[in-house]
């Protein structure tokens, strides 16, 4: 498997932007998740897609949570998920997501989410709509939870799981995932599209970690930016609201990746470098994105 995976090192310049362009034209990002408790993680990936450039952006939480969660991203509307007494997503949340999926151009689902049986159904529509789907966290601990998967999934996808979740999707040891983490990532990205009916809808495995590695199963990009003052919690919610922005501006979902996992572990670096690794927090990563984009090529002819 592994000498036969192209190895990727460029990245893909940032979409041009024309002097005649409004928010319209950039993306409408959907992010689904946040729990009871779990308000943070929503915000962090809204406010992601936000500065990642997406034109609009809508979050849709559990109506539990959704106004604490709009305090946090301001610049970005808000559905509230129709909840039962105890506070679990209800079947009315199910014709909510798929209302919101059919008026936007790509969805990231899971930050904050929760594992329930009403997830889970979340998680299973959107597989079944057409749309571009960035799925992490508790998205990929309820797409676990479902059988044959691959078989029903109709849109183009990418998976950001760290070793925990990649273990809980294949049922591999997480010792056995780290000492060889391209090839790993590579063959289970094979056997996952073996069972789609559709052979050229695309599927990307971002195995995140020290070299996170983005692959397609034939391609593969390791990474070489990022350091340990990542590993805060919500650091990853702010990779995937990135990832979304950059497909809801019509970069493939494989270059989307590769250059979100590059600008979040650059991100990173600037952080770093001002705070120090010990002290940074996810939020701090939103406040260094505008500088690492802004080291990024660009196709933009009015830079």
């Amino acid at each position: 498997m592994d000498s036969n995976l192209k190895e990727v090192t460029g990245l893909k310049a940032l979409p041009a932007r024309e002097r005649t362009g409004h928010k319209g034209n950039y993306g409408r990002v959907l992010v689904v998740g946040g729990s009871r408790g779990m308000i943070g993680a929503v915000g962090l990936a809204a406010n992601a897609a936000l500065r990642g450039g997406a034109g609009l952006v809508t979050f849709a939480a559990p109506e539990i949570a959704q106004p604490y969660i709009a305090v946090t991203c301001p610049c970005a509307t808000s559905i509230a998920l129709a909840c039962d007494g105890l506070g679990r997503l209800a079947r009315e949340s199910i014709r909510q997501l798929a209302n919101a999926a059919s008026v936007c151009d790509v969805l990231a689902i899971g930050p904050g989410m929760g594992v329930s049986p009403g997830a889970i159904d979340l998680v299973r529509i959107a597989l079944e709509q057409d749309k571009p789907v960035v799925l992490d966290a508790d998205g990929l601990n309820n797409l676990a939870k479902i059988d044959g998967w691959p078989e029903s999934r109709r849109c183009p996808m990418v998976l950001t799981p760290h070793p925990g979740e990649f273990a809980r999707l294949t049922g591999m040891k997480i010792p056995q995932i780290q000492a060889s983490r391209k090839v790993v990532a590579a063959a289970a990205v094979d056997r996952w599209r073996a069972h789609q009916a559709d052979q050229d809808l695309p599927l990307i495995c971002a195995l995140k970690g020290a070299g996170t590695v983005v692959t397609d199963g034939a391609r593969a990009y390791i990474n070489d930016t990022g350091n340990p003052g990542m590993a805060t919690g919500g650091s990853g919610d702010v990779l995937t609201g990135l990832t979304a922005a950059l497909i809801g501006q019509g970069m493939s979902v494989f270059d989307s990746a590769c250059t979100a996992v590059w600008l979040h572990g650059r991100t990173g670096d600037l952080a770093a470098a001002r705070l120090g690794q010990v002290a940074m927090i996810a939020s701090d990563l939103l406040d260094y994105l505008p500088q690492a984009i802004m080291e990024m090529p660009t196709g933009d002819k009015h830079a």
